[in-house]
């Protein structure tokens, strides 16, 4: 992985070392260090101004972004809703709060609202830790391009018994409240900083989470992304029939109608994708930013829409008595539920959803 670091203008006294023992750590793992403007870029860390904090831009490159800033005395909740804005403006995908009392720690922040000090552990050492969490989800393989297909047989274009199901299974859910967002995100925002961030992601109504159904035995029809899931019904806009994944290109392959302009999948269509080819026996699937107690959980917190989410998930699925009915948590982020139908899923989730997912610190076990 090619990595690099966005130099400030005018530098802070602790960005020194910072970045040298940070450069240390990737060097020694194999990684290059580069300059930001690499086309192949791959992982930046960028120093983020209190006073006007500003995106790096990636220029269309699929570069996990960074931002680092400084900290002092601030912790848990207190610190959260201190930097959480800087990670919302700056549009990272983590953010690395630096705390430079004597020893320096960092904390690293996460778009779930993730807020863990790195380095505590028996043994751990600050630098190190911050690797450890960092790189495996820099390094991860996104999957969110989409192909249309205008072939969508005109049979379909007013959907199938699954689709109908798959909007019965939104309703019910957006009925149970746990959406837009389990974690109170709006209470850590400026009015102004959460319009803002409403507006770059498109939530409004059931947006974060997703749905998925089978239609044959190699396809499924999946909700869109960034639209109001509890009201899922148009077909090629709301509910698409994913057909291919295209696994050289890194593209999800969909027919749609030839009439409609059609909306991009979920960005979780190449987990369900993985599960649905490995494990036949799995007819539905529900997403949804919220928790099961006592449930198996993935390893790291991966960036949604990776290869790797799809991959533990799979693994972790295999290990249950039965992949066709199970609850499998997604780190700091929330469940992937299986079922032979919707209504199955949701009698056995019906008041055991807990709103609010509980953070833990990454590649810790739980």
């Amino acid at each position: 992985m090619r990595f690099a670091f966005q130099d400030p203008a005018d530098e802070p006294v602790w960005y020194g070392s910072f970045r040298r023992q940070l450069e240390h750590e990737f060097t020694d793992h194999g990684h290059l260090l580069t300059g930001p403007e690499d086309p192949d870029l791959g992982l930046v860390f960028h120093v983020v101004d209190p006073a006007a904090p500003h995106p790096f831009l990636r220029k269309h490159r699929a570069t996990f972004s960074v931002g680092v800033v400084a900290v002092s005395g601030s912790t848990g909740d207190d610190l959260l809703k201190e930097v959480y804005p800087y990670l919302v403006r700056t549009i990272s995908n983590g953010l690395v709060a630096l705390d430079t009392g004597t020893p320096v720690h960092p904390w690293l922040i996460t778009p779930e609202l993730g807020c863990y000090r790195l380095g505590d552990g028996p043994g751990e050492q600050p630098y190190p830790a911050l690797y450890q969490a960092l790189a495996p989800m820099a390094m991860s393989r996104l999957v969110i391009d989409n192909r249309f297909l205008p072939d969508l047989p005109a049979d379909l274009w007013a959907g199938t018994d699954e689709t109908r199901e798959l909007t019965w299974a939104s309703r019910v859910v957006d009925d149970w409240g746990l959406l837009p967002s389990p974690f109170p995100i709006q209470n850590l925002l400026s009015a102004a900083d959460w319009r803002y961030l409403k507006h770059l992601y498109g939530i409004g109504g059931l947006s974060y989470g997703n749905f998925s159904i089978r239609h044959d035995d190699s396809r499924f029809w999946m909700s869109a992304s960034g639209v109001n899931k509890g009201n899922l019904v148009d077909i090629g806009r709301d509910i698409l029939l994913v057909t291919n994944y295209d696994a050289e290109a890194e593209v999800m392959v969909l027919s749609v109608p030839p009439q409609v302009q059609p909306r991009r999948v979920s960005v979780d269509a190449v987990e369900h994708w993985m599960i649905y080819q490995r494990f036949p026996e799995i007819r539905a699937m529900m997403h949804l930013h919220a928790w099961v107690p006592d449930i198996p959980v993935t390893s790291f917190n991966y960036p949604c829409g990776t290869r790797e989410v799809g991959e533990e998930m799979s693994g972790l699925l295999a290990r249950e008595p039965d992949p066709g009915r199970a609850v499998i948590g997604l780190r700091n982020h929330g469940i992937t539920a299986t079922g032979p139908s919707f209504r199955d899923i949701i009698s056995r989730l019906q008041g055991k959803v807990r709103p609010q997912v509980p953070m833990a610190a990454v590649g810790t076990h739980s």
